[in-house]
C-alpha cells in the first residue's frame, strides 16, 4: 500500500485530497513538522490561497528545508493548484522566495476582454510533454481550474500540459524527473483526475524502493 505524507501548512483543502487518495487505497499521514516524513513513499504538497502566506506558513512550519531535502534526493512528490506555484523560484503575487525546486517564476494571467480572473470552472487540457500523470494518446481531459497566476517554467520540457486562456497557452501541469504537479484541482476533477492521481499511484508503486 502506497504511504503518502500531506503537507498541512494550514493553506490547502486537505479534506478533499486526503478523501481522493484514500479511495484510490493509498494510505494518507498529514505532516505538520519535518519528522513526521520517514517511512513515506512520496509528498503531498497542496495549497489554496496566496503566494506569500504560503511561503510564510511553510517557514514557520519548519518543513522548507524538509522539502527541500526529499526532492533533492530524487524522491517523489506532487504539488496541486498553489502548491504548483510554491515549486518555483518567486511569484508576481509577492515578495517572497519560491521553494525554488523547478527553474522560474509564476506570472499573473493577462487581462483579455471576456475572460474574467481568476480563470474559473472546467476546461481541456492541451497535451505536451508525456508523463506519467498525462501519457499520450488520453481522449481530451476536462479539469477544473481556480487561478489567477500561472507558472512560467524556464525548461518548456518540463510542461507536460497547458490550458487556453483566451488564444494564450497557460502551464496546467509539470513534470521534472519525480516532481510533479497540476494547476487544477485532480481532486475535483471527477473521473478524469481520479484516474491522473491513480496513474500517479500506479508510477509510485513502480518505482525502486
Amino acid at each position: 500500500m502506497i504511504r503518502l505524507g500531506l503537507l498541512d501548512y494550514g493553506m490547502g483543502n486537505l479534506h478533499s485530497v486526503q478523501r481522493a487518495f484514500e479511495r484510490l487505497g493509498a494510505t494518507v499521514v498529514p505532516i505538520h513538522a519535518a519528522a513526521e516524513i520517514e517511512g513515506l513513499q512520496a509528498l503531498v504538497l497542496p495549497g489554496v490561497g496566496a503566494f506569500d502566506p504560503a511561503m510564510e506558513r511553510l517557514e514557520q512550519s519548519g518543513l522548507i528545508p524538509a522539502i527541500a531535502a526529499w526532492c533533492g534526493a530524487g524522491r517523489p512528490l506532487l504539488g496541486i493548484c498553489l502548491g504548483l506555484q510554491l515549486l518555483f523560484e518567486a511569484s508576481d503575487e509577492g515578495q517572497r522566495p519560491g521553494l525554488g525546486l523547478l527553474a522560474g517564476r509564476v506570472s499573473a494571467l493577462p487581462r483579455l476582454p471576456g475572460h474574467p480572473i481568476p480563470h474559473m470552472g472546467w476546461a481541456p487540457l492541451l497535451p505536451a510533454q508525456a508523463s506519467a500523470l498525462l501519457p499520450d494518446g488520453l481522449p481530451p481531459q476536462w479539469v477544473y481550474f481556480v487561478h489567477s497566476y500561472a507558472a512560467e517554467p524556464l525548461d518548456p520540457a518540463c510542461v507536460t500540459a497547458q490550458v487556453d486562456f483566451g488564444g494564450v497557452p497557460l502551464t496546467a501541469a509539470v513534470w521534472q524527473e519525480r516532481i510533479a504537479a497540476c494547476q487544477f484541482h485532480p481532486e475535483k476533477s471527477g473521473p478524469v483526475g481520479e484516474a491522473m492521481l491513480r496513474r500517479w499511484l500506479e508510477w509510485l508503486a513502480q518505482l525502486p524502493t
